[in-house]
């Protein structure tokens, strides 16, 4: 093999050169020749032990154990036989030379197959295991460069090798080009391309043969890129090139992370989601240059799965827990990798517990795993909870489930106390997920989190799998194992030792034998009781496969030994050596109580909790914390996961409150006591040293000294500032000197004067503050500035510019005044304002005039708009320099912002109220009037608790006018203020003497008014009453008490108070009074019943017991009145009530009763009585009677005099209202207008006008009533009559007037109506007609005479004529007729026949009419009337 052919690395192993191979093969080839020796040696010292063994391929084997070290003499000896039979064959005759010959080949075939025989068995003896003669070396390469490993693997047969990532196999063609593995001549190698920070992790190379199986192992690390890379590197022979990545200009390419708007110290609750991020800035942003970001949990990497999932869009990192539970909880970091290296932020995460199914159960465990996992069983071992529910936790359950399925089943009967249980009962090969419950009196937890997944196999069975996963979804595994050689008995089972031994189980474990053949074996497991030789076997029926055992079923307190026996089908070997004697009890004793807790603060919200730990404690999983307020009596886990260590902070406490903290220790044999209880610590922030002041500048300077003035630090530190240091140095040249302390004590203001120092020399300046916890760093120097001395007229700057109470549309500033004054007193200052991007020519004046004091507050801010401030000076020569400007200040109010308040409380304390929900640990209330520092303490009173202040006025007055303001230190620039002038004032003195002086408010002042039973109600109303409230009656100065004359209540929640008094009496005469108290409250009201006043309410009150009384029978509930309806009759009625069956009505008129036909109905409750066509002699006294055996009641109506005279109008108006519209009727006497009404009756007045002109009755103009009908006759019009007509009815009140006009087209029409309707009455006077005298039928005998006549009018005469059927007659001596005097007409005939019957008829006619009179002659014989009268006579009978 060249050289080339191995990796350059390895070229300057010697070992690895040819010749060193073939030695190494040499010693081991020596090594077999010695060992076939041996066997040599026991085949001639021991073959009876095999004799008995023919015919079988194992006795065959055996048998010729014993010629392997003679192989080749057997060989050359076949050999030389053969040529020597060759040689006697020449000189044989042809058949024996045949025979022979035949002889030469048998043997010969038999020869070769011994040879093969024993070249198999020389092979199955040299199997050897795996062995890496060279193992794979470790690498750190660059990014995107190809890294190679190499081994040299030796074994017989030759080892087949696989290499792992992470203990998963690595497949070259899920990712082509990525990996390229190699296998010649016993050297194996992995090539991994272009490597990625992914390509980090460990190599496994696994050597495997049917002897075993052994593993190799190397990690790759892969770095970024950092410094100039080669030209060319060679690597495995060949060159490759720098990757396009990496070029010379990126390698000075520095990244600055920064990691802004953090997840901070979480809290969540089992069964919740939380998203943990961060906004990640990386500075340049280089798409090829992504940082990677990883999350950590207790320095533990956390990747991906169903619990987190991790997600990065570029700017927000964000790691999101679906499913919280206990084991969640922990220290979280986020780290951001770059090439310039990594930024990390953390912080801690909390997870409460959930709600137990059953109250006062334990919660769940925690932190399920299996310890170890074969064949035969699984250990499952978890943590306990830290709350049990406050009832001891008595043990444990298990479940497990296959994977796959929804299943679970209980592994343990009786709960465990011990937090671990091996499992048994588990199929081969299938995988296992497991989970835990706590148990007490109470009830059972919920179950814990599910554990990883396991399959129930042996480690070496795992490595050595030839099968693949037959249905992923069930775990289920598939083991092929080589098939079983031909095999010896099992030696002993070695190095056996109790594991872990419980008063529940003992774990044994094991080394298999060096004696045990090629196959497989098993082992029996052996116990004795002490104290006896009697060994049991535990496992008779069912050997295990893995040299461990987990044994149940032990008596508790009794020792044992223990010992195995290894078995295969040669069968059992000897046993093991015994173990010493183990008592089956708990070995592992529960943790001692840690001691000596100490709390000590952090923040505001957290303190650290330190404690000494457990003495003697084996196996110590952590430790609980629970803390609790002190004097509560409450304790509450601070922990839900044990910690290790001696220290935990203890995060989300309450500001203020002071806790006791205790600890306690967990292993796996339970809980300890609990330690000692702490000292109690209120909760609050540690003092740490304040930040560096700001803003130097010179105040004041002259020929030798200078005054500096400064900003305060913006955190305190949690305590007050107790001073300043100064610091100053020279600068000459432009370089600096060395700092010089300006002094030596701290001074306490923050302007300071340096003295000695140098006319005209330049100076920097460095100001530190310091408070309880220390001094803190330096400032920033200053700028530089020259000692002269300032000759200026105008004042020098004001200093300590300060910006306070920002708000959207306002802020308020506070400064000093100048320590150079100039020539003259500062009279006043100026405040400027301009917006933060504005040029310097754009700053305006605040105030117009200049102020006094030294402070203002801007109003009118833009929201959102950036400003910066500055302050001037002014004295009489003119306004002096400016002061620094302040920092830039947006107008916006912080969410949260809370306004200080007035408040006056019950007692009249007047006092301003302030609250702040964002103080640090630190923070601290500085109250200040006028935004000055209080200096008369004296009149006001500061209290504070938490985040609340309290400024109380001890006694308000002028002295008190100002604004006070409140600001709290170590924050943003939390403050507020309250101005109380005097209008304020009064108002606040005048609340504060209410509620010193407090009255009840009332509703309603004493009132009195009277019940439906004539019962008087005084009665008040108060707006509200506390049930302890108090109420008295007063009458005439002697107190009421409640009894049967004075009914009092109070109802305290309406805050109505009434007494009721049953009657009324002369001695109530007086004044009546109601006093209230109601705690410090009180108020009374007055009511005085006296001379008229309390006579008419007597009166009253006797008149409404009247009418209870009466109202207790039938009675009425309106009385009797009347009413006319719109057919113009009166209807009498009233409205009853309290009626029943028996109730009977009589109505009366004048003292008679009115009869009824009917009984009356009392539908409705309404009687009523109709008086139809009501005039004058309806006049009268109506009464009514209501009785029963309950009573009587009446109503009477007096219908008389202005009562009936109110009453007929009524009807006139009603009756008018009925009138109809004025019609025109022609007449043959002329036109006539007439309208109805309903009802006429005398006392309805009816006038007719004529264009206004009431018409007078004339004999050609007549007006009149017939009926119901209302008219005026005209006689004969004429043109004159033409006009407007009305009709006024006048009810005796009133007129109702009806209209109509009669001209043009409607008088034409009436007249010539009028003068056709006076001709027809002309024609219908005139004409002829029949005026009487003949009868319908003439009934006559025949033989007799009958004679008729009648009387005829008609102007001129009429003609007659007779007719007889319609035929007219001619007069003749038996038919005379005659007409005389023109007004008679006669008919007579003599001698009557039966021819003279038939239809007769007169006619007379003139020239205005003709009419006909008929009649009809029947004439009869004698006989046949007898016989007419018989057939009578006979229907008769």
């Amino acid at each position: 093999m060249s050289s080339v052919s191995v990796p350059f690395y390895q070229k300057h192993h010697k070992h690895y050169d040819r010749d060193y191979r073939s030695s190494q093969l040499h010693s081991t080839m020596q090594d077999y020749r010695l060992q076939e020796k041996r066997n040599i040696t026991t085949h001639s010292h021991g073959s009876e032990h095999v004799s008995g063994f023919t015919h079988t391929k194992d006795e065959k084997r055996k048998h010729s154990e014993g010629y392997i070290g003679a192989e080749s003499h057997f060989v050359q000896k076949n050999t030389t036989e053969e040529h020597n039979v060759e040689r006697i064959a020449s000189h044989s005759s042809r058949k024996v030379a045949i025979r022979e010959s035949a002889e030469r080949i048998s043997l010969n075939k038999k020869i070769h197959e011994t040879h093969e025989f024993h070249k198999r068995l020389k092979e199955d003896s040299m199997l050897r295991l795996p062995e890496f003669i060279i193992k794979p070396r470790s690498h750190t390469v660059w990014e995107k460069q190809n890294v190679k490993l190499h081994c040299t693997v030796s074994g017989w047969p030759e080892p087949r090798v696989t290499w792992y990532k992470n203990n998963v196999p690595i497949n070259i063609y899920t990712d082509p080009g990525k990996y390229i593995i190699e296998s010649k001549y016993g050297l194996h190698s992995l090539e991994i391309n272009n490597c990625n920070f992914d390509d980090t992790a460990q190599y496994r190379a696994s050597a495997m043969n049917v002897k075993g199986e052994l593993s190799a192992f190397a990690s790759i690390v892969v770095k970024r890129f950092k410094a100039e890379l080669d030209d060319f590197s060679f690597h495995l022979g060949r060159f490759a090139l720098p990757s396009y990545d990496f070029f010379p200009g990126d390698s000075h390419v520095k990244f600055d992370v920064h990691i802004v708007e953090k997840f901070s110290v979480s809290f969540g609750k089992e069964g919740e989601t939380m998203s943990l991020g961060c906004t990640v800035i990386v500075h340049p942003n280089l798409k090829r240059f992504q940082p990677e970001i990883q999350w950590w949990r207790d320095g533990v990497q956390l990747h991906p799965s169903k619990w987190a999932q991790m997600h990065f869009s570029g700017e927000c990192a964000t790691l999101t827990l679906t499913h919280l539970n206990k084991e969640d909880e922990g220290l979280y970091t986020m780290r951001v990798l770059t090439k310039s290296g990594y930024e990390l932020h953390s912080a801690y995460v909390f997870v409460r517990d959930s709600e137990a199914e059953v109250a006062g159960a334990p919660t769940a465990p925690l932190d399920v795993f299996c310890l170890d996992a074969n064949k035969d069983y699984v250990i499952v071992s978890w943590k306990q909870p830290a709350v049990d529910g406050g009832s001891p936790i008595l043990g444990y359950f298990v479940d497990r489930c296959e994977v796959g399925t929804s299943h679970w089943v209980q592994c343990n009967d009786t709960p465990v106390k011990f937090a671990r249980l091996p499992v048994t009962g588990l199929v081969e090969g299938r995988s296992y997920i497991f989970r835990v419950r706590a148990v007490n009196n109470v009830g059972i937890s919920r179950p814990s989190r599910v554990s990883d997944p396991v399959a129930a196999l042996d480690p070496s069975d795992r490595d050595r799998l030839k099968g693949v996963p037959l249905a992923p979804w069930t775990g289920q595994i598939i083991v092929t194992e080589e098939e079983p050689a031909e095999g010896i008995v099992p030696g002993q089972p070695t190095e056996l030792t109790v594991t872990e031994a419980t008063k529940n189980y003992v774990v044994l474990s094991w080394k298999p034998p060096g004696q045990r053949g090629h196959e497989g074996i098993m082992y029996y497991v052996e116990k004795c009781v002490a104290g006896t030789e009697d060994w049991q076997r535990v496992n008779p029926e069912i050997p295990v496969k893995s040299p461990r055992f987990a044994l149940f079923d032990l008596a508790e307190g009794k020792s044992y030994r223990f010992r195995v026996r290894s078995t295969n089908s040669a069968g059992i070997g000897e046993p093991s050596e015994a173990t010493e004697f183990t008592e089956v009890t708990d070995k592992l004793d529960v943790p001692k109580a840690p001691g000596h807790v100490v709390p000590s603060r952090n923040t505001d919200t957290s303190m650290v909790v330190s404690w000494e730990e457990s003495k003697d404690t084996k196996e110590l999983v952590g430790y609980y914390i629970e803390g609790s307020i002190s004097g509560s009596g409450k304790w509450d886990p601070c922990n839900n996961k044990p910690v290790k260590g001696k220290r935990f902070i203890c995060q989300g406490l309450p500001t203020g409150e002071s806790y006791k903290f205790r600890v306690r220790a967990v292993n796996a044999a339970g809980l300890s006591a609990f330690s000692q209880e702490s000292e109690a610590l209120e909760v609050m922030a540690a003092l740490a040293a304040p930040t560096p002041p700001c803003s130097i500048t010179v105040l004041e300077s002259v020929h030798d000294s200078m005054v500096l003035g400064w900003k305060q630090p913006r955190f305190h530190g949690g305590s007050d500032i107790t001073g300043y240091f100064v610091d100053y140095r020279e600068i000459i040249n432009n370089k600096p000197g060395k700092w010089n302390e300006a002094h030596i004590k701290a001074i306490s203001e923050r302007a300071y004067r340096i003295n000695d120092l140098k006319e005209n020399m330049i100076y920097q300046f460095q100001v530190r503050a310091a408070n309880m916890a220390g001094v803190g760093l330096p400032s920033s120097p200053s700028d530089k500035f020259k000692c002269e001395e300032w000759t200026i007229a105008v004042p020098g700057p004001p200093h300590d510019l300060m910006h306070t109470e920002v708000r959207k549309n306002s802020v308020v500033l506070t400064w000093k005044a100048p320590v150079y004054t100039g020539r003259n007193e500062v009279t006043g200052y100026y405040a400027d304002i301009r917006e933060t991007d504005a040029n310097e020519e754009q700053w305006s004046s605040i105030n117009e005039k200049a102020t006094s004091k030294r402070f203002i507050k801007v109003q009118g801010l833009k929201e959102g708009v950036s400003y910066v401030f500055r302050v001037r000076a002014v004295n009489m020569a003119g306004v002096g320099k400016p002061s620094d400007l302040t920092e830039p200040i947006t107008a916006e109010t912080s969410p949260g912002t809370k306004e200080m308040v007035v408040d006056v409380d019950d007692d009249g304390v007047i006092s301003l109220i302030f609250e702040c929900t964002d103080m640090a640990g630190g923070s601290k209330f500085i109250w200040s009037k006028n935004y000055e520092e209080l200096i008369d303490s004296s009149r006001v009173t500061v209290e504070t608790k938490g985040g609340k202040t309290r400024l109380i006025f001890n006694d308000p007055g002028k002295d008190d006018l100002g604004v006070y303001s409140c600001a709290v230190t170590d924050t943003d620039g939390v403050s507020s203020s309250y101005a109380i002038d005097e209008a304020e004032l009064l108002r606040l003195l005048e609340l504060s003497h209410e509620h010193k002086f407090p009255v009840v408010p009332l509703k309603s002042e004493l009132a009195v008014e009277l019940l439906d039973k004539g019962q008087v109600r005084f009665w008040l109303e108060a707006e509200h009453l506390s049930p302890n409230a108090q109420c008295k009656f007063v009458f005439n100065d002697k107190e009421i008490k409640n009894d049967d004359k004075y009914k009092i209540k109070v109802d305290h929640k309406t805050g109505l108070v009434e007494m009721i008094m049953e009657k009324l009496e002369d001695i109530d005469e007086g004044t009546f009074t109601v006093q209230l108290q109601d705690g410090k409250a009180s108020n009374q009201s007055t009511l005085v019943l006296i001379g008229d006043v309390f006579k008419n309410l007597q009166k009253e009150a006797e008149f409404q017991r009247g009418e209870w009384l009466r109202k207790q029978g039938p009675h009425f509930v309106e009385y009797l009145e009347w009413e006319v309806t719109s057919e113009c009759n009166v209807l009498l009625k009233c409205k009853v009530a309290n009626i029943k069956k028996e109730t009977s009505i009589i109505w009366y008129k004048d003292d008679r009763e009115i009869m009824f036909d009917e009984k009356h109905d009392f539908k409705d409750g309404v009687c009523t009585l109709l008086v139809q066509q009501f005039s004058k002699k309806d006049a009268g006294v109506y009464e009514i009677v209501l009785k029963d055996d309950r009573g009587r009641d009446s109503s009477v109506l007096r219908l008389l005099e202005k009562a009936f005279s109110d009453l007929i109008t009524e009807v006139c108006r009603m009756a008018a209202l009925t009138a109809t519209e004025v019609k025109v009727q022609s007449t043959e006497h002329g036109i006539r207008l007439y309208s109805f009404v309903s009802y006429y009756l005398e006392d309805l007045k009816i006038i007719w006008h004529h264009n206004d002109t009431k018409l007078a009755s004339t004999d050609r103009v007549k007006s009149g009533v017939t009926g119901e009908q209302i008219w005026l006759q005209i006689n004969e019009p004429t043109q004159k009559d033409q006009g407007k007509y009305t009709l006024e009815l006048f009810d005796g009140k009133e007129g109702h007037k009806k209209s109509v006009e009669l001209s043009g087209t409607v008088f034409d029409e009436a007249f010539a109506e009028f003068q056709r309707l006076k001709q027809a009455a002309i024609a219908e006077k005139n004409r002829a007609r029949v005026t009487g005298g003949l009868p319908d039928v003439v009934t006559i005998q025949e033989r007799k005479s009958l004679n008729l006549t009648c009387n005829v009018w008609g102007d001129p005469v009429p003609a007659v004529s007779w007719l007889k059927n319609e035929k007219e007659l001619i007069g003749d001596d038996h038919l005379i007729l005659k007409f005389e005097s023109g007004k008679f007409a006669s008919f007579t005939v003599t001698d009557v026949r039966t021819t003279d019957s038939g239809k007769y008829s007169i006619l007379v006619k003139n020239k205005y009419g003709t009419e006909t009179g008929d009649f009809t002659v029947s004439v009869f014989l004698p006989e046949e009337e007898e016989q007419v009268e018989k057939e009578k006579a006979t229907k008769k009978k």
